[in-house]
């Protein structure tokens, strides 16, 4: 192909691209040559429109590549197609109208209520002050779904004992009202009473360490992760993943999608709505494991 290799000496002497990315350009647009003769029985690069892209397109679908991988091919192409626009060779680039195919968002990891029940009701978290404090780390972000940043900026005159509500302060300073149960409390007050005791001289801070300093971000994400591996094989093991089991948690017993927005501090209905699909998910799940035909 005298365009193709021209295209890539273009690419190695004006662009100065190094060898390795010229020869996965070139090893692209082979793999279109190779599709184009197996369909059609020969290649034209200056005869290539939309469709047989869009063609090449689920071909590669079908074949496995994910579409981080087609869309790196297409970005060869709109290269390839591009130059020779530039060069004359052809008066309407095909890719023009070309959208790759979109990256499947991951679903958010979380734990099952048997594994949280498992982790409070059942797991040592040690005595004394520290293993309170750990213990209701874990116990805040699930009855609360509040973010890292949330949990540690707590401060004492956050918690309102009389309303059973906790104040947090969000992304860009914006505050939302908590509640919380008659569990939570019983824990906080506990674990307060504790840390009165054994830490006298300490920050306004609601979390403290065992010097009164407030804690930080890799204590609470290490707190999390050691103690959550004690109940679930996961890799992904982070505070995050408990604000996700706090709002799967609670859709799974029907709380309205409105109401777990607003308790997640989150601006968009659309950004909640990625938990609808990770309890459909489990409902696929338990139909596939219960539904002898399924």
């Amino acid at each position: 192909m005298a365009l193709v290799d021209t295209f890539l000496d273009y690419l190695r002497h004006e662009r100065n691209y190094s060898e390795q990315t010229v020869y996965a350009y070139g090893e692209d647009l082979c793999l279109m040559q190779k599709f184009a003769e197996e369909s059609y029985g020969k290649f034209d690069p200056l005869t290539v429109d939309t469709e047989f892209v869009r063609e090449w397109i689920v071909s590669l679908m079908d074949q496995g590549y994910a579409a981080t991988s087609v869309n790196r091919k297409l970005s060869s192409l709109r290269s390839f197609y591009k130059y020779l626009l530039r060069q004359g060779e052809i008066s309407v680039d095909p890719m023009r109208k070309i959208v790759g195919p979109k990256k499947k968002k991951s679903l958010p990891s979380f734990l099952k209520e048997s594994e949280m029940d498992r982790l409070l009701d059942e797991t040592d978290f040690g005595k004394g002050f520290e293993g309170l404090r750990d213990r209701l780390v874990i116990d805040m972000f699930y009855a609360t779904g509040m973010r890292l940043s949330e949990l540690i900026n707590l401060d004492d005159t956050d918690v309102d004992f009389s309303a059973s509500q906790l104040k947090v302060t969000g992304k860009r300073n914006k505050q939302r009202l908590i509640p919380f149960g008659e569990e939570l409390r019983g824990a906080m007050r506990e674990y307060m009473e504790v840390r009165d005791e054994e830490v006298p001289e300490r920050a306004e801070a609601f979390f403290v360490r065992k010097d009164g300093r407030r804690v930080s971000e890799g204590l609470v994400a290490r707190i999390v992760k050691q103690n959550l591996s004690k109940v679930t094989t996961q890799k992904k093991l982070s505070p995050h993943v408990l604000r996700h089991t706090f709002a799967t948690t609670m859709l799974n017993n029907h709380a309205e999608l409105e109401a777990v927005k607003e308790l997640l501090g989150h601006e968009s209905i659309a950004t909640t709505e990625i938990y609808t699909h990770v309890t459909f998910e489990e409902l696929k799940k338990v139909y596939k494991q219960a539904h002898p035909r399924a």
